[in-house]
């Protein structure tokens, strides 16, 4: 028998047994929720649905996975809990993977990505906001976004915020499971810090709450990834308040403009600058044959331009600052503006789940301890230059309120002595093999050549940037020193009390991925 002959057999056995899974899972579904669901033929799409394709890709933020061949077996889009619930068991019985989609955002793809055989629970419908201004609390569920937070609690009040991330089409589930930080971060800490209560399905179906996880799990969830522990289905968060007018500003040089040496200074100063005052930098070329590098200092300050001004003449002269630079708005028009919408644009355009330009894109995360000389950052920009596509480096800053955090208060435990976190990105039009490899060799020799200047033993990276390069667990079997390669570097000294909580709420390890936290006692085959 020929090669082909036995490839078109085991295909078709392949199909066959796909096929009898698809069957068998929507029965289990049917029976499960049959009297409360809404017909399962919108809730359950297998590949064959006409509605698959785009459902699957709609939300994918990273076209880098679009050619992937792992892709869900099924699609679940639930309604109601109870379809998620009837997901897990279903999962449980036939022995499929679970992944959960929120808002799509994962850098590596693993919301809708596994190598197994996998169903996808996407949490569009799953996504009501309550707002509760009387004691500055919201319940939100796990497949709203940030945009549709912050539109909801502007619309309920002038002088409360959320101290999120600065991306609207991210899903609240997976972002505050990993931390959460944004552009109120050095006055209110992160998102995850804003937890009081939460809604979580485990590996048995059940949903509990705060007081039935108990409080390990609860500490566990916030920031030192939910998904290992079972699905988020709502986060109940307090509300900070806002000025009613802040300001902002975006001042561009270039390198002949003097850029590094403002960089440099810029590192000495930002962190302990007023914990109102947040000042992030976005260095980046300009795509192919760049010339030169511009940096963009781009901030938010808490109240008004009379005292913006003196604060920045007295800690950041050399920046220049002047009163015609800056904007004053309400804090829920500088998170348009901080999402790159103009002045004018509408808040319903925080709505807008869709990214609107999409391009193929790596990265990686760093924390910075003590500044990076001036030698150091140009080799930066010389390899910035080098690359033939955008590429670009974004700077954080901390201090403030996460000075006075303990790194043990929640998992994320990038607390006080980081200067400012680091990210690298590189994006791409072209979604071919070659294409991407070289793009992703050059992303590598960046995050090399990173090694002297940032943080050490370990060389800590930000979990909601997840880089699989880091270490990925094997399927089901990874033992937790093989695990720590990676789990060190995004929770340090809380990964291993999270593998003690895993252990003990899901033993058999039914919530897993690349880089889900392990069993304790696990130990390689």
């Amino acid at each position: 028998m020929g090669y082909l002959a036995v490839f078109l057999i085991l295909l078709s056995i392949s199909c066959a047994a796909s096929t009898f899974v698809e069957k068998s899972f929507r029965e289990c579904m049917f029976t499960r929720v049959g009297g409360y669901s809404k017909s399962t033929e919108n809730i359950v799409l297998s590949s064959s649905s006409s509605q698959y394709p785009q459902v699957l890709e709609s939300l994918e933020q990273n076209p880098r996975w679009l050619n992937s061949s792992t892709k869900p077996l099924l699609i679940i889009r639930p309604f109601h809990e109870s379809e998620i619930q009837a997901a897990i068991l279903c999962s449980k019985k036939f022995g499929l993977q679970i992944r959960v989609r929120s808002g799509g955002h994962d850098y590596e793809g693993l919301s809708y990505l596994c190598k197994v055989p996998f169903i996808m629970v996407d949490l569009i419908n799953i996504r009501s906001i309550e707002i509760n201004v009387a004691d500055e609390t919201a319940w939100v569920q796990a497949g709203a976004t940030l945009g549709e937070l912050y539109y909801k609690i502007s619309k309920s009040s002038k002088v409360h915020g959320f101290p999120a991330g600065i991306c609207p089409s991210v899903g609240i589930g997976g972002h505050i499971s990993g931390g959460g930080f944004g552009t109120m971060l050095r006055k209110h800490g992160l998102a995850a810090d804003h937890v009081i209560d939460a809604y979580l399905i485990d590996v048995n179906g059940r949903i509990l709450d705060r007081k039935s996880m108990g409080e390990d799990v609860f500490w566990a969830i916030r920031g030192g990834s939910a998904t290992s522990f079972g699905v988020i289905l709502a986060w109940k968060i307090k509300l900070v308040q806002v000025p009613p007018i802040v300001t902002v500003f975006s001042i561009h040089r270039t390198l002949e403009e003097g850029a590094t040496k403002l960089i440099h200074k810029w590192q000495y100063i930002a962190d302990k600058l007023h914990e109102d005052l947040f000042n992030r930098i976005v260095a980046q070329n300009s795509g192919a044959n760049s010339k030169t590098i511009q940096a963009s200092f781009v901030s938010l300050f808490l109240g008004g331009i009379d005292k913006l001004i003196p604060i920045m003449n007295e800690s950041f002269p050399e920046l220049g600052l002047q009163a015609k630079d800056c904007t004053e708005m309400s804090w829920i028009q500088s998170v348009l503006y901080f999402a790159g919408y103009n002045k004018g644009d509408p808040l319903e355009a925080l709505l807008n789940r869709i990214t609107t330009f999409k391009s193929s894109f790596k990265a990686k995360s760093d924390f910075v301890k003590e500044s990076i000389p001036e030698i150091g950052l140009e080799g930066v920009w010389k390899m910035l230059l080098k690359e033939q596509t955008l590429a670009l480096v974004i700077m954080e800053p901390f201090g403030g309120r996460m000075n006075e955090i303990s790194e043990s208060e929640i998992p994320f435990p990038h607390r006080k002595g980081n200067l400012y976190n680091m990210q690298y990105m590189v994006k791409w039009e072209v979604n071919g093999i070659e294409d991407s490899n070289r793009h992703l060799q050059w992303m590598q020799m960046l995050y090399t050549y990173m090694t002297p200047y940032v943080s050490k033993s370990p060389r800590a990276s930000y979990y909601n940037y997840r880089d699989l390069d880091l270490g990925s667990n094997k399927h089901d079997n990874t033992s937790y020193s093989e695990a720590s390669v990676w789990g060190m570097k995004y929770f340090k000294g809380n990964f291993h009390r999270l593998a003690q909580i895993k252990t003990k709420f899901d033993p058999q390890n039914f919530f897993n991925n690349e880089q889900s936290i392990p069993l304790l006692n696990s130990l390689p085959f």
